[in-house]
């Protein structure tokens, strides 16, 4: 007869359960410590980085944090899926329009990406939406045109919601082949299992916080939407700040300058690991323009660098599946490369 033995679990299993919970915590430690043996003074300047950029986006994730969970509290997440339901042109119109003057910036955006994709909300739609929101907003529209001029503000708008129209357009051919059925990671707002709030909708209750169940819904959802962002926004945060420290702006000039066809590429591509801020960015554009470089190119640069910047798609990777990240990045790229080109042409004509 033989005796079954059970096997305890040795620290190594615990590093593997710490590490599959809370890897994207242990990666920004482990730069920092690696930055603070190697170089003391980048790991003290990038944490600051990171608590600066932080504090800077708090008031827009607040916010957005807050409208997810109010929506999933009061069950008004119903009314918003329903307005989102009907003609899937109108709805990719919708949403390329409301990205274009949103003032969301592209990681305060993620909660309502993932409220409205749970809800059952069409990808299309909301792609369309996920597009045009960090490229414009009301304050990037004035210091567009107080820094470059009234006619790139306007081309930068046009370019954002012209984005949003194209990847919603994109998407919905693809879906309606039966492609892209679940765009949201495993545990992320259900995995899209929120369409039958479209189905039978339930009463929206407005004074959520009469009922305790409805009150600790509300907490719950904002505490993880919290953390999950807090997460992703300091490791994308770090390494964009190494990026800053490590590639000079020169590098980035030498690239961007000239007139042609080529820089517009060459601003498509440098756009994608972008580490510069939509607002830090304009400056340097109105620069290298005053250069000779193409404003095609500066255009290009500026909507590649705000749809495919670290913190962006970090935010995106984070939230959808890898096969709608490499769409999102697909479409922005090419979304970019020919907003660049048309207004090239138009500056030209």
């Amino acid at each position: 007869m033989s005796v079954a033995t059970r096997s305890t679990p040795g620290p190594w299993a615990g590093l593997l359960h710490l590490w599959r919970d809370q890897r994207v915590w242990l990666a920004s430690v482990l730069l920092l410590v690696v930055l603070a043996l190697f170089d003391p003074s980048q790991a003290g300047q990038s944490a600051l980085f990171a608590g600066r950029a932080l504090v800077e986006t708090a008031p827009f994730l607040i916010l957005s944090i807050g409208i997810a969970a109010w929506a999933g509290a009061t069950g008004a997440d119903n009314l918003i899926a329903r307005a989102f339901t009907g003609a899937p042109l109108t709805m990719i119109l919708l949403g390329a329009l409301m990205g274009g003057i949103s003032p969301f910036c592209s990681c305060g955006v993620i909660p309502l990406i993932a409220a409205l994709l749970a809800m059952g909300v069409p990808l299309s739609a909301v792609m369309a939406f996920w597009l045009a929101s960090p490229i414009m907003d009301p304050s990037m529209f004035v210091l567009t045109a107080g820094v470059l001029n009234l006619e790139f503000a306007v081309a930068k708008t046009l370019a954002a919601i012209g984005l949003g129209l194209f990847g919603g357009l994109v998407v919905h051919l693809m879906s309606r082949g039966g492609a892209l059925a679940d765009p949201l990671r495993e545990g992320i707002g259900n995995g899209g299992c929120g369409g039958s709030k479209i189905r039978a909708p339930k009463p929206v209750v407005w004074r959520f916080w009469e009922e305790p169940e409805r009150r600790e819904k509300f907490a719950r959802n904002g505490l993880s939407t919290t953390l999950f962002l807090a997460k992703w926004l300091t490791l994308a945060f770090l390494l964009e700040s190494l990026m800053l420290a490590w590639i000079p702006a020169e590098t980035v000039t030498a690239a961007l300058g000239g007139t042609g066809l080529m820089p517009i590429v060459m601003a498509t591509l440098v756009g994608v690991p972008a580490y510069l801020n939509g607002y830090a960015a304009l400056p340097l554009v109105g620069g290298l323009i005053e250069q000779g470089m193409a404003p095609g190119a500066g255009l290009a640069f500026l909507v590649a660098g705000g749809v495919t910047s670290i913190p962006a798609a970090m935010a995106v990777w984070a939230l959808a599946r890898p096969q709608v990240f490499a769409l999102y990045i697909g479409l922005s790229l090419t979304g970019a490369f020919a907003s660049g080109l048309l207004f090239q042409l138009w500056v030209m004509a």
